[in-house]
């Protein structure tokens, strides 16, 4: 109702230049025609494919005028009565300076009625001229009854069309497919609704997995965000048994709404870590284990060489994460987007960058969990760092024996290899100072060898590849060591 208030108090207000961007044009007729039974006006509507026509509160009178904008603009000049004009994606057509000259001369009363004027479009870019005369009215997105209402007329329009037969409803899944169906547009939210309904006539639990990526498609029209399909849950992580445990204590209250008394949703995590230890396989786990989609945020998609391009990427990703709440927000080696050793080479783009996403991180109010993991902690920005910006600051080490043994044991069952004859207990204390990913490895160029060879896998061949690999821990090792150095008395083990 309030929305209904604000465009009548814009009305009578005699508002000139109203800026409406919305894809749903219907909505704002409509709007517009209950903003008549508060404040008289004419209403018109104007297209180029129509030209200008009457709108009553039930009817619309036929064109008055051609479908050419000078000659409508001189109409509703020489109209001697107050109107509301709805001029349907016309700033195309602003760009000759006569058009932009003859809605001056309307804004500014020159010899005419008050009229109101809205621009009306899916994106309304006014020229500099006109811009100082416009106010912007934003629609507001539908709450729980509007779209649980559309959700029941998509229903009933799918039994119309299929003979009366009913769409089959689990009522605890459509409360939860209209939760996240907020922050969307009815367009948008009719569209998935009519998408889940109409693919197999029922609404159940397994509609949220696809109702996500539907979201996220309609959302990621940027493409700086992916969608990772293929989450994992922390059966498929090796140890990390603390993180583990401290994940599960905040899945109730992140998926609560509202959350409990006193109790704000968890705002994140930072993994640091030796590479190859799974911070990559613990960000997708810990999607999994709060049950919500796991996107990815790509930096490297977002520097733009126009000035405020990348600021405004950034703005824009985040924006089209919070629409997809609740869900996991992904920064892979966040160290290499937010890098705060180069000075001011690049004019203080990447200061302006992290200043963005330190204010997003701290003030935000959406359910977005942040998973940023991180190699060389040295080149992060003390400020991301300090209490606050995240939860907790975890640190993935070198898996110890026991979890070494469960990574082998973990693999081996992945790939349906049968486990007898093959001590991995010996494997995992013979693989000392290897990480998760190399483990991997070695199985995988046991494998080889033993296909090469025509015989099955065994511990001779398994322990052979291991002595074959020279790991990071030896490879790289002072900077291993200084890494394990400064994090362990400073951060939280994962195992």
């Amino acid at each position: 109702m309030s929305e209904l208030l604000d465009l009548v108090a814009l009305i009578r207000a005699e508002t000139p230049l109203l800026v409406i961007e919305t894809p749903d044009e219907t909505r704002v007729m409509d709007l517009f025609r209950q903003s008549l039974m508060h404040t008289w006006r004419a209403l018109y509507r104007w297209s180029v494919t129509e030209g200008l026509r009457r709108l009553d509160m039930d009817r619309e009178d036929a064109a008055t005028t051609a479908p050419d904008l000078s000659a409508t603009l001189r109409e509703i000049r020489d109209a001697r009565q107050r109107g509301i004009y709805l001029l349907l994606d016309a700033t195309p057509y602003l760009g000759y300076a006569s058009y932009q000259r003859a809605l001056r001369d309307i804004i500014q009363r020159r010899d005419c009625q008050p009229h109101v004027v809205a621009m009306v479009g899916t994106r309304v870019e006014l020229p500099e001229a006109l811009e100082p005369f416009a106010v912007r009215f934003s629609l507001q997105l539908p709450d729980a009854n509007a779209l649980l209402k559309m959700v029941k007329e998509e229903a009933a329009a799918y039994a119309t069309e299929h003979g009366g037969r009913r769409v089959e409803v689990d009522a605890d899944a459509v409360r939860q497919i209209v939760r996240n169906l907020r922050g969307m547009s009815l367009v948008d939210a009719r569209r998935i609704a009519r998408h889940l309904i109409f693919r197999d006539g029922a609404l159940g639990t397994h509609d949220l997995p696809e109702l996500a990526r539907l979201k996220f498609e309609l959302l990621n029209k940027s493409g700086h965000l992916h969608y990772e399909y293929d989450t994992a849950q922390f059966a498929d992580v090796g140890g990390a048994a603390r993180l583990k445990r401290w994940v599960e204590q905040r899945r109730p209250v992140f998926v609560q709404e509202p959350p409990p008394p006193g109790l704000e949703p968890p705002k994140g995590m930072l993994l640091l870590g030796v590479q190859g230890c799974g911070k990559s396989m613990v960000a997708k786990a810990v999607a999994g284990g709060f049950g919500v989609p796991l996107v990815r945020l790509d930096f490297g998609t977002l520097y733009d060489k126009y000035q405020g391009e990348t600021e405004k990427n950034l703005r824009e990703a985040l924006a089209s994460t919070e629409q997809l709440a609740p869900c996991v927000l992904w920064i892979d080696e966040i160290e290499k987007a937010l890098a705060t050793d180069g000075g001011d080479t690049d004019g203080g783009l990447s200061r302006r960058v992290l200043g963005y996403l330190l204010t997003w991180m701290a003030e935000r109010k959406s359910r977005v969990f942040l998973v940023a993991t991180a190699n060389q902690v040295q080149q992060l920005p003390a400020e991301l760092l300090r209490k606050g910006r995240f939860d907790e600051i975890f640190f993935v080490d070198l898996p110890d024996a026991a979890t070494r043994a469960e990574i082998f044991a973990l693999h081996l069952d992945r790939r349906k290899l049968p486990r007898e004859g093959i001590d991995v207990s010996a494997l995992a204390a013979a693989a000392n100072g290897f990480s998760g990913a190399e483990i991997e490895q070695v199985i995988v160029s046991a494998l080889y060898a033993a296909h090469a060879a025509h015989a099955a896998l065994d511990t001779a061949l398994l322990m052979q590849a291991l002595r074959d690999t020279r790991p990071l821990s030896v490879v790289m090792a002072e900077q291993v060591q200084a890494l394990r150095d400064w994090a362990l008395p400073r951060t939280v083990p994962a195992h």
